[in-house]
């Protein structure tokens, strides 16, 4: 199999299909585009979601505090509690470790979420440091928001910019190479993306508003926006539209992908979270009272075939694409 998550494909008849047996108190089970498992306990929601950091092994910790986290603001939920595993090879130092923690308790610290538990072990199962997390956040029962939750004539927000994570990884993997070919100050500016990795702020603000203004939110991650577009139209039974000059993508980003041959829509892109609404006006001004850039990239529309890619809202006939579901996430094309 290829690198990366297994095909949607696979999962659902190697892995979904073998999951049958739930409690009542499980309101969100596992499927494509749901990132986020909800239990009912009572008067609140508890809403798990579980990541690996495997991309990478450069601002590990900062990143694997991010994704977990990341998925419970997608239900509108902030997070508050965190379990860490960190896998360690054998040849790690005690130094290398304490980046590692230093890291975690530094962005739990700044996203006000607690590291309540874990397990930490070396190794020799795994050739370098991986992490996996599981973030923790209770809810009131009107507060969750699905993936599955999209419906048609609703308009697609993105916040922030495509490939965000990916461009923030792929400075520090290639800072040498990337600093003689673009010089040290582009670099940095890359490299500093990986402060806007977090999703909370707009996810939380976006909940707020409700179930009636915001029908589904998805982080976007491993697949880029083409890949998290994809599933949750998926997830919803929809179709979706997107134009791609619409997209906001940064210069840093469109030089590094040219320069490495990747596509800036297929690359993974912690920090920016998808939002559908039949109210983007609403939703636009909450974001931007937050200081939360954002912008309408698309539209989900009622026929499941029908997922689009246009250069524009012009909709030219001959630059339309189709929509797929999402293969290896283009950070794995980096060459060694």
């Amino acid at each position: 199999m290829e690198i990366g998550k297994v095909p949607h494909d696979l999962l659902q008849k190697i892995v979904f299909q073998k999951l049958k047996n739930f409690d009542d108190k499980v309101k969100v089970s596992p499927g494509i585009g749901e990132d986020c498992a909800v239990l009912d306990i009572g008067d609140q929601f508890f809403v798990l979601s579980s990541d690996p950091i495997t991309g990478t092994a450069k601002e590990i910790g900062r990143l694997a505090v991010y994704v977990s986290c990341n998925d419970i603001a997608a239900s509108g939920v902030r997070p508050l509690g965190l379990l860490t595993t960190i896998l360690m090879p054998p040849e790690s130092t005690e130094e290398d470790l304490d980046k590692i923690m230093a890291e975690i308790a530094e962005t739990a610290a700044a996203l006000n979420v607690s590291v309540i538990g874990g397990h930490t072990e070396v190794t020799d199962a795994v050739t370098r440091v991986v992490i996996s997390t599981t973030a923790i956040g209770i809810s009131n029962k009107n507060n969750v928001i699905c993936s599955a939750g999209a419906a048609a004539g609703d308009k697609i927000i993105m916040t922030k910019t495509a490939a965000l994570e990916g461009t923030a990884i792929i400075a520090f993997e290639k800072e040498k190479e990337l600093t003689e070919k673009f010089g040290n100050a582009f670099v940095k500016k890359a490299q500093s993306m990986m402060s806007q990795i977090s999703v909370i702020e707009e996810g939380v603000t976006a909940g707020d508003l409700g179930a009636k203004i915001v029908h589904s939110m998805h982080d976007i991650t491993e697949g880029g926006l083409y890949g998290a577009l994809w599933e949750i139209a998926e997830a919803s039974k929809t179709g979706v539209i997107v134009f791609e000059e619409s997209v906001p993508v940064t210069d840093e980003t469109k030089k590094i992908c040219e320069y490495y041959h990747l596509d800036p829509y297929r690359l993974i892109s912690s920090g920016s979270m998808i939002i559908t609404t039949p109210s983007p006006e609403i939703v636009l001004e909450k974001l931007r009272e937050k200081k939360i850039q954002a912008a309408v990239v698309g539209e989900i529309v009622s026929n499941p075939q029908k997922r689009l890619i246009y250069k524009n809202e012009k909709q030219d006939i001959e630059t339309m694409n189709v929509l797929r579901a999402p293969k290896s996430d283009e950070l794995y094309k980096l060459p060694k």
